[in-house]
């Protein structure tokens, strides 16, 4: 195993948007994109005070979800922490570093996630291989096999 390859650094929620963009634009997908901006409006925020727009640094906390049109069904949910919760078809991923998430849709969009099944014990994943050999994988729920899922089951 070698070190895993390095990903661009998107520095800022609006870098990993436009890298979402660009993979959307590749794939042909449509996207929507909602933005909240202020710690009185990202999710995460708990700490800030009632009303209160900037972090204590003075910065502008970014969030943005990312609707993806087509199949599978996919949003990406981009937190200023430099993280990522990305759905596909109901399997979540969470803490998905905001650097690989261009990665992480070209490889759902390219053909390279599969869903890998256990008998014993019993289960299934969603498996989502990155390059550098950094991988992710989900528990998938039995009732949660969509028809893209069951197309993906090695």
């Amino acid at each position: 195993m070698g070190n895993p390859a390095p990903h661009p650094h998107l520095p800022t929620t609006e870098a990993a948007v436009a890298a979402v963009r660009e993979v959307a634009h590749a794939h042909r997908l449509e996207l929507t994109v909602t933005d909240d901006i202020g710690a009185d409006r990202t999710s995460r925020r708990t700490a800030a005070g009632a009303f209160t727009v900037l972090d204590p640094d003075g910065s502008l906390p970014h969030e943005a979800l990312v609707e993806l049109g087509g199949s599978p069904a996919v949003t990406v949910r981009l937190f200023p922490e430099d993280d990522a919760l990305i759905t596909v078809e109901g399997v979540e991923f969470a803490d998905v570093s905001r650097d690989a998430v261009p990665a992480f849709l070209r490889s759902v969009y390219g053909g390279l996630a599969h869903v890998r099944t256990r008998f014993f014990p019993p289960g299934q994943w969603l498996v989502v291989p990155l390059p550098g050999d950094e991988t992710y994988r989900e528990p998938v729920l039995p009732a949660g096999l969509s028809p893209w899922l069951a197309r993906r089951v090695r």
